[in-house]
């Protein structure tokens, strides 16, 4: 049974997690993820979750805390973003190590200086490597959902990894849309009983060592048992949205394409923004235009063999990318770009750079970025939003802004 409510994106993330009957949380506040935390907050104090709310110091300490948590089989949760993210960057190693089934939501935001508190998604990104189950949303809708996903999977014996739900910082997680919730018997049903749990945990009964030192002969064999956990949860990821599709009516995806099947131009992104781009694919094609779209749902593990068939026999493929690997190119861009290098006729492929520190990205944008690829003898990579020479701005490696200190 499912109802209709109007939630911003924290709230869903909120409600979702609720609904796990999550038994321990441990956040610290950081714009925009807040709300998220003190709904739960609330909920706890209300008496609609019985769980244990732990108040730390840090992000440090917040992570810290679900690890400690988790190692004893408890459901956790946690939520952070930009900076705060990146101070948790040491433990989220340790999470994964110890194949602690965490899940965190991510209202992804920018990395300082400068100073900036909206929407790209570096702080995620550069934690590609960390050994987490990373699932970005396009919608309210898709919060409230991949939260739900994200502890199916995260808590399966194949995988036992922790796992990211991003959404975009404001865009996402303070507009509201309607959202189709499910019951809590419908999610009871969806997952398994909290605190149940066949991995190994700390337990006073049956005392066990845990993250101890490992030498070099035998180190690569755990590092090669998470990388092929974090493959095969693409296959859990699948199994787990059929099971919510059978509750729900709708169906998660690993890639969700959208005239992408006869498209000669395919633009290829994650997050927001992706829902632009539906816009403007639909606009174009009124237009004469063969072009289509590609949404990344899943980007760790990275669904290589979906990819290549949701791009169909497109000609040239446009990334966008709300991040920079700085010295190199867009984040996805790399992923991408190894994902075709071995596709017979492969495609073209043109990154463009956007919507850093909470650019706008418009119909505007994305035609521009279908221009630039037609360029002849163009680069590989663009940056349509930033101001150089060509706007009469000189350009300086100085970090000052003229007029102010």
């Amino acid at each position: 049974m499912t109802r209709t409510m109007f939630w911003n994106g924290n709230m869903a993330a909120a409600q979702a997690t609720r609904q796990a009957r999550v038994q321990v949380i441990a956040a610290y506040p950081i714009t925009p993820q807040t709300h998220t935390v003190e709904y739960l907050s609330r909920f706890v104090a209300d008496g609609e979750l019985d769980a244990r709310m732990i108040k730390v110091e840090s992000e440090h300490s917040a992570l810290s805390a679900c690890c400690g948590a988790s190692s004893v089989g408890a459901r956790t949760f946690t939520a952070s973003c930009s900076q705060g993210l990146q101070l948790m960057s040491e433990v989220m190693y340790f999470a994964s190590g110890m194949r602690f089934p965490i899940v965190m939501a991510i209202a992804n935001r920018t990395l300082s200086v400068p100073v900036n508190i909206w929407a790209d998604h570096q702080d995620a990104l550069v934690n590609r490597d960390s050994g987490w189950l990373q699932l970005f949303a396009g919608s309210v809708q898709d919060v409230y959902d991949l939260v739900l996903a994200a502890y199916r999977v995260a808590e399966d014996e194949r995988v036992h990894l922790p796992a990211l739900v991003c959404y975009d910082g404001f865009i996402l997680s303070h507009a509201s849309e309607a959202v189709t919730v499910l019951s809590q018997e419908d999610v009871d049903a969806f997952l398994p009983p909290p605190g149940g749990t066949d991995r190994p945990i700390l337990d006073v009964e049956r005392p066990q060592q845990f993250g101890e030192v490992l030498l070099p002969d035998f180190y690569p064999d755990c590092e090669y048992k998470k990388h092929t956990a974090m493959n095969g949860a693409l296959d859990v990821m699948d199994a787990a949205f059929d099971d919510l599709a059978s509750l729900t009516g709708r169906r998660q995806q690993l890639v969700k394409a959208h005239r992408a099947a006869d498209a000669d131009t395919v633009f290829v992104g994650l997050g927001s923004m992706m829902r632009t781009v539906r816009h403007t694919v639909d606009v174009l094609r009124n237009d004469g235009e063969r072009v289509g779209l590609v949404e990344i749902c899943a980007f760790r593990p990275f669904p290589e063999d979906a990819l290549r068939r949701a791009l169909g026999n497109a000609k040239t493929v446009i990334v966008l990318d709300r991040d920079i690997g700085y010295g190199s190119a867009g984040m996805v861009y790399s992923d991408m770009t190894r994902t075709l290098y071995a596709v017979a006729d492969r495609p073209r492929l043109v990154n463009c750079i956007i919507g850093l520190g909470g650019k706008d990205i418009t119909p505007d944008t994305i035609t521009k970025c279908l221009r630039l690829s037609r360029e002849k003898g163009g680069k590989s990579v663009y940056w349509p939003d930033a101001r150089g020479p060509a706007e009469g701005i000189p350009y300086t490696n100085r970090l000052a802004i003229p007029g102010r200190i």
